[in-house]
């Protein structure tokens, strides 16, 4: 059994899809289809037990590539899948067809392609629309009711088109205007579509109701963890849903003055307690981690010291330790959430999430 294990709790993200459900409510009270983003191996909590934890759950799945869309349905899983980022081959329109996947669409290249295939089956699109993000979609309204047109017309595509789109500030409470902005245009494009909508993200889901469209994009908060630089998980009453644990495999003592690691990094300032702890940025943990990242062990937090190395990190337990070598850290997750790590490091927790690297052991429970 490998030291380093990711526990991924299926009943933390049971509870957090159903506190997801109870803020996305449209203005009439209704509930909109729950669509759980799974793209990036479920924000590394693993693609197909996510998907197949949420089967009863959820509405549908979202992913960015068409390659984690046929992994889904390889594994067994018949719900509807969006593609985000559409398609990039015109050879992949064959394969949505044939797997029934749903597709944005963000491009006249894409479009293209959908009018030239020959196709047994329709295939369900969402036009992409740029509110604001400029990344994917167009914020011409000439261009999109040119492209809407064109795929009205198609006769591959199934009708109505819906229209999606994303926030790229609703995380960010201060950007109000251009967060009303971006809605409002929203809106104002959505007229010209008899199809369904789908706007509101996790940051949308909690904070901006007038987002709540018939479809909702849950993405980070399934996991238990917050969009918001201000607020954890808990702190939104989610439940972390992955908990990275390792184990002490060595303990020194140190004396005042002692320097410890790549660097010497960490000199003690009194005499202590060295723990040596199997995990490092081979594992996935930041190795821009500084001097006094919290990690729990026996359930009190203690502080890191040195550089992360790749296979392993120190901590100080302190100079009245009592633990032993083989004793439980949690690096992050239940009772320390990803968020504080992050922030330490400079960087958000998708991206800690997203980095657990293939050895480490996932324990589904």
């Amino acid at each position: 059994m490998e030291c380093v294990s990711a526990f991924i709790d299926r009943e933390a993200l049971l509870f957090n899809i159903k506190k997801i459900k109870e803020k996305a409510k449209d203005k009439n009270g209704n509930q909109p289809k729950v669509v759980a983003v799974v793209k990036a191996n479920a924000y590394g909590h693993g693609l197909y037990a996510v998907a197949n934890a949420l089967k009863d759950s959820v509405d549908a799945y979202a992913v960015a590539r068409i390659g984690e869309a046929m992994e889904l349905r390889r594994e067994g899983i018949t719900r509807p899948v969006i593609l985000l980022e559409g398609f990039f081959n015109e050879e992949d329109v064959n394969f949505i067809s044939k797997y029934s996947l749903i597709t944005a669409v963000n491009s006249i290249y894409q479009v293209e392609a959908l009018e030239k295939a020959k196709l047994n089956k329709k295939i369900k699109v969402f036009l992409q629309v740029d509110i604001g993000m400029h990344r994917l979609g167009s914020c011409s309204v000439e261009e999109i009711r040119a492209l809407l047109k064109r795929l009205e017309n198609c006769p591959n595509v199934e009708q109505p088109v819906g229209m999606i789109s994303h926030l790229s500030v609703a995380d960010t409470p201060s950007e109000t205007e251009y967060n009303r902005q971006q809605i409002e245009f929203f809106y104002e494009v959505s007229k010209e579509f008899k199809g369904e909508l789908c706007l509101a993200n996790s940051a949308g889901i909690f904070i901006w109701p007038e987002t709540h469209t018939p479809w909702v994009r849950p993405g980070i908060v399934m996991y238990g963890v917050s969009p918001f630089e201000d607020k954890t998980g808990p702190d939104l009453g989610l439940k972390p849903v992955m908990t990275l644990k390792s184990r002490i495999i060595a303990i020194h003592k140190l004396k005042k003055g002692d320097k410890v690691g790549y660097g010497a990094a960490f000199v003690a300032d009194r005499d202590t307690t060295l723990g040596v702890v199997s995990c490092g940025y081979g594992d996935g943990y930041p190795r821009c981690a500084p001097n006094g990242t919290p990690v729990l062990v026996n359930g009190r937090e203690v502080p890191t010291a040195g550089h992360v190395c790749m296979d392993m990190l120190f901590v100080d337990l302190g100079p009245d330790s009592k633990d032993k070598v083989f004793d439980e850290v949690i690096l992050w997750g239940k009772g320390l959430p990803v968020e504080r790590i992050a922030s330490l490091c400079n960087t958000i927790p998708y991206e800690l999430l997203c980095h657990v690297m293939p050895r480490v052991e996932y324990v589904f429970g």
